[in-house]
């Protein structure tokens, strides 16, 4: 899959599958704008590229916050142009009951799963319908599709997500936009790392694979979605899950 002359915006670029997935897309021959709010790691990302030959650069972005949305795209409008591809790939979750959870938890993961990739594939989306063509890759979670223990308003903003990808996809689909989803199931991130051994232990177990995913096999489902092989594919969602959810 070659992407040469196209750009790439990935957000969650500073580590785990957004960090692949902005290597895949730049080993494909695409620029790549490496966004996230970690600066320190995605400058590093953004330079290792470079390093390797590639072309890449970093912008800071909050997904959170609607004024850091609004100036990141205005930045990334100016220096590069509007991009060929945009990967919503930033997300974050807590496992707790849902009964223990409070409105600012709540509204920091649904504002970073569900709302910030509609705020940043809004601010893009003129200059996509403009030039007739574009790329939308929204990294959920197979959480937004089966529900997840302990997960409750994560997954409910994942399906969101899903359910957004599709409408937006019928949307703009007139101007040869393609909106698609990928859904990663358990993956080997740095947020896995956190999650006590014995839940990851349980989650292996429920794998058909017996693995967690790599953040490079999920990178390889975007870069799909993000390239001409994929020209006639829109709004549509794949899990890379191992085989754990099999959902129609």
């Amino acid at each position: 899959m070659k992407l040469n002359n196209r750009t790439a915006v990935v957000t969650g670029a500073a580590s785990g599958i957004g960090r692949a997935t902005a290597r895949a897309f730049a080993e494909a021959g695409a620029k790549v704008i490496l966004a996230d709010i970690d600066e320190a790691n995605g400058a590093k990302a953004a330079a290792e590229l470079r390093s390797a030959g590639h072309a890449a650069d970093f912008v800071k972005v909050d997904m959170t916050d609607a004024g850091s949305i609004e100036s990141f795209a205005a930045q990334v409008q100016q220096r590069f142009g509007t991009p060929d591809v945009l990967v919503n790939g930033a997300g974050w979750g807590k496992n707790h009951p849902f009964v223990e959870g409070t409105p600012d938890l709540w509204d920091k993961m649904i504002k970073l799963n569900f709302i910030g990739p509609m705020q940043l594939a809004k601010a893009f989306l003129p200059g996509m319908i403009e030039r007739k063509s574009g790329r939308i890759v929204n990294v959920s979670s197979d959480a937004g599709r089966v529900g997840s223990l302990g997960e409750t308003v994560y997954s409910g903003a994942k399906g969101g997500l899903i359910a957004f990808t599709k409408s937006l996809a019928r949307e703009v689909s007139r101007y040869q936009i393609n909106v698609n989803c990928v859904c990663p199931g358990p993956t080997d991130t740095p947020l896995m790392a956190v999650v006590p051994d014995k839940v990851k232990e349980g989650l292996t177990k429920a794998i058909p694979f017996r693995r967690l995913g790599k953040p490079e096999e999920i990178a390889d489902a975007i870069l799909f979605f993000g390239s001409d092989r994929a020209a006639y594919v829109t709004g549509q969602v794949l899990s890379v899950s191992g085989g754990l959810t099999m959902a129609g």
